[in-house]
């Protein structure tokens, strides 16, 4: 049975929606490996654009996947998208909240939320991995994003220095023809 578009973009982000442990962040491999890979409704550069919008856009990262349900199908595709990828995780998430506000003193509690900070990043991690390679950057692009990670992780600077400083690198670089 095939489902119609919107079906295939409520799926997707509703599943999603349900394995965000860490934020929409952590969740841009999956969507980038559905969206350009597997349902084909994009390539690697579409995607990094869209990436890049929601990326400089104020608003939550979640905005991922209504530009991408409106890239998809238009203004139904954008609802579709961001019910989809809200409504679940919010249910959870109250839900938990209540959970852990009763139950926080105990040790199994502890060791969970504890256990998940691993995860989480691994997957930021892996997020930034996924958006430097559709971005196509080159090896330029994984040394001004490692180089910026461990500023960012070693020292007290503000990231956006960082950020804006690789930028000012990577612009020259390709001015000069070097990349």
């Amino acid at each position: 049975m095939e489902r119609s578009i919107l079906g295939q973009i409520v799926l997707l982000f509703g599943t999603l929606s349900l394995i965000a442990v860490g934020g929409a962040n952590v969740l841009v491999p999956e969507i980038h490996r559905q969206a350009v890979g597997i349902m084909g409704w994009m390539n690697d550069a579409t995607f990094a654009r869209l990436l890049a919008i929601v990326q400089t856009a104020p608003g939550p990262n979640v905005m991922l996947a209504s530009i991408i349900g409106w890239h998809v199908a238009g203004l139904a595709g954008l609802v579709a998208a961001t019910i989809a990828i809200l409504l679940p995780s919010s249910l959870i998430a109250f839900v938990c909240s209540r959970g852990l506000a009763r139950f926080s003193d105990r040790s199994a509690v502890k060791i969970m939320t504890i256990a998940l900070v691993p995860i989480a990043l691994g997957l930021m991690l892996a997020s930034g991995m996924v958006a430097t390679l559709a971005a196509g950057a080159g090896v330029l692009g994984f040394v001004i994003t490692a180089t910026t990670m461990l500023l960012t992780l070693r020292t007290s600077l503000n990231p956006l220095v960082s950020m804006l400083a690789g930028t000012l690198v990577y612009v020259t670089a390709w001015l000069l023809g070097l990349v």
